[in-house]
């Protein structure tokens, strides 16, 4: 009879240290690492203790994916991808991840949607030499609300504010590059802009890049038409993605002239020491047949007008 009421204790005590173990996933203090889950309703993100212990990225990719499909240990949070959605690719270019998700995926409710994408993009660029991820479903663009190609995704792209009020603007002077009277050499133009601090400063500036110059302050470097289907920095450098109409050049400018009034504008306003430009995605591109996209640029001032250079 001791043998058993010993037993049974001890029973007792493992399956309460069991239980405080599973509790423990979601309690997540300063220095715990984490990646993200749903909570129990499925109407919020929810911190999961998750260390990432493969040094290879791609296979750190593949087996936290394996863990955001896998049910969860407690009623506190849910697993953020439904088991139903299956990874048909998951590849690694450059530092981009591409991720493609089956069918199912297109089944789930939409607001339920924005909340798993945000938690599979914030949880894998966690992952280093992962800065961006590019997402498909079963093959196809996924979109955003406005019905355009969703593009790059990083933390970025999901700020939100903590101050009391809902939004939080700022004020800041921006030096934007645009092309002198000639074409041939980019010009300094300071612009005071106050813009939503949801906003990435560098989705800012090449914005303002497209909308082109104040009258007077320069001349446009880019297709107005272009459409920016994503920006993004880490590690240093900044991936910008157009889509083919920046191709189809309407200004009269050199190509270095568009190239380097983005790369120099980018630099200068933001941490990003180079910029990575693709369009549709890729990199393998020569723009305007003459400058070779496949590498990221450095900031250089041999193209600034004579006097204007820092």
């Amino acid at each position: 009879m001791r043998k058993y009421k010993t037993l049974a204790i001890l029973v007792g005590i493992l399956c309460t240290t069991m239980l405080l173990a599973c509790s423990k996933r979601t309690d997540i203090k300063e220095d715990t690492p984490y990646i993200y889950g749903l909570n129990a309703e499925r109407t919020g993100l929810k911190k999961i203790s998750y260390a990432i212990l493969e040094k290879d990225s791609l296979q750190a990719a593949n087996k936290m994916l394996k863990e955001m499909r896998t049910p969860a240990t407690d009623i506190s949070y849910t697993n953020a991808i439904p088991k139903k959605v299956k990874v048909n690719k998951c590849e690694l270019e450059g530092q981009i991840l591409r991720l493609d998700f089956s069918k199912e995926y297109e089944k789930i409710p939409k607001l339920e949607e924005k909340l798993v994408r945000a938690a599979v993009v914030q949880s894998l660029v966690k992952i280093e030499g992962i800065s961006a991820l590019w997402i498909t479903v079963d093959g196809k663009d996924i979109l955003n609300a406005d019905g355009k190609i969703a593009g790059y995704l990083n933390e970025d792209d999901y700020v939100h504010n903590t101050g009391e009020s809902v939004s939080t603007y700022r004020t800041e002077t921006l030096t934007l590059y645009f092309a002198d009277e000639t074409g041939e050499k980019l010009v300094p133009c300071e612009c005071s802009v106050k813009y939503n601090s949801n906003t990435p400063k560098e989705k800012l500036i090449v914005e303002k890049l497209l909308k082109g110059p104040k009258k007077g302050e320069g001349n446009p470097t880019l297709n107005s038409d272009t459409v920016l289907l994503g920006v993004t920095t880490k590690d240093g450098i900044c991936y910008v993605n157009f889509d083919e109409q920046f191709l189809n050049a309407q200004v009269d400018v050199k190509p270095e002239v568009t190239i380097y009034s983005i790369v120099n504008s980018l630099v200068e306003g933001t941490v990003a020491s180079k910029v990575q430009i693709t369009v549709n995605g890729e990199k393998n591109v020569k723009y305007k047949q003459m400058v070779d996209l496949t590498n990221p640029f450095q900031r250089e001032s041999e193209w600034i007008i004579e006097g204007d250079a820092s």
